[in-house]
């Protein structure tokens, strides 16, 4: 019994398995970090030019 634990990997699978998952999700969470910081900076332009459009309007 305890020669087929010691053989048995399915623990070492699932914990790689789990580092991936975790490094996928770390850079998810700083690529949308890094393009949440570069489309704010978008928005702000548009609205600048929104607000400038409607008071020429008025």
């Amino acid at each position: 019994m305890l020669r087929r634990l010691r053989a048995d990997q399915s623990g070492a699978t699932a914990i790689e398995y789990g580092l991936i998952a975790a490094l996928l999700a770390v850079a998810c969470i700083t690529g949308l970090s890094t393009l949440g910081g570069g489309s704010n900076g978008m928005w702000g332009k548009i609205d600048e030019r929104v607000v400038k459009a409607s008071n020429k309007v008025t």
